[in-house]
């Protein structure tokens, strides 16, 4: 059997954008990036269910700042309807050693990866994949992990060229949610924003050093560095936890942009007084 193992390590640094903003940053970075081949123009969905401890321990991980931790997901690329067991989806442990970012994954049909994360049962896989697999059961097993959350967004990604082959910056908007239904499949399942819709997360991934002009860029564009996760957010916006220094607060975001004001409507003139008609603004 062909290993379906893939492993990397990145820096990752990440801003809060406004939609439109993010929407000007990415033009301009088409200047000296590439689109992925894999992002279609209107970008495509993730969907990751998290499992975790009963007490959280890999959320409380997050929070302490643990210089080495690790978390499990199951992650499915596009959208969620029409998934069915033979889907395929990635079954990803994602861990941070130090600064550095560090993602393993296997490629699996939907019911083969419930069967290792939520039956805990040993898969079918070769010898390149044995400690992999080992130790996602181990994880699963030894710390009682269960689906706690689901996260779903529309991202747009670009990668870079020539001397700049090991970047790659992403758009992800509409970052919402659920804490229950953790089928990718259930109908009619209901996600909510667990980041304001008017707001994209923009991350910066490169292999060892950023380019000197993507720095150039966001201080041009006063963008500030965040620490925000995805996952952390949604644990917070469900009430599952109390809220952190991570959690995104509205106060502390962006404004949303002001909605145009609607035109206005002429008065009819009375027989007798003329008024004189006011004009519509667009």
């Amino acid at each position: 059997m062909a290993s379906r193992l893939h492993a990397f390590n990145r820096y990752e640094l990440k801003y809060l954008v406004p939609v439109e903003q993010a929407a000007r940053i990415r033009d301009e970075l088409g200047e000296r990036m590439d689109r992925d081949l894999h992002s279609p123009v209107g970008g495509y969905g993730v969907w990751s269910l998290y499992y975790d401890t009963p007490q959280l321990r890999f959320y409380w991980e997050k929070i302490e700042g643990l210089k080495f931790r690790r978390k499990l997901r199951i992650r499915h690329y596009g959208d969620l309807d029409g998934v069915t067991d033979d889907s395929p989806v990635c079954v990803e442990i994602k861990q941070r050693v130090n600064r550095v970012t560090q993602k393993r994954r296997i490629t699996l049909p939907y019911a083969t990866a419930r069967r290792l994360c939520d039956e805990r049962e040993m898969i079918e896989h070769s010898a390149k994949e044995n400690a992999f697999v080992d130790e996602v059961l181990e994880l699963v097993v030894r710390l009682n992990l269960q689906p706690t959350a689901i996260t779903g967004y529309q991202r747009e990604a670009l990668v870079g060229r020539d001397q700049d082959t090991g970047l790659r910056v992403t758009f992800d908007r509409r970052i919402r949610g659920r804490d229950r239904d953790f089928h990718f499949g259930t109908p009619n399942a209901q996600n909510r924003f667990t980041i304001p819709p008017h707001l994209s997360v923009m991350e910066i991934k490169v292999n060892e050093r950023t380019p000197y002009w993507i720095t150039d860029l966001a201080a041009r564009r006063n963008l500030s560095l965040v620490r925000v996760s995805k996952y952390v957010q949604s644990i917070e916006a469900f009430g599952l936890a109390p809220r952190s220094v991570f959690h995104v607060r509205e106060e502390d975001l962006p404004p949303a942009p002001a909605l145009a004001p609607l035109p206005l409507v002429p008065t009819p003139a009375s027989p007798t007084t003329r008024r004189p008609t006011e004009a519509s603004h667009s």
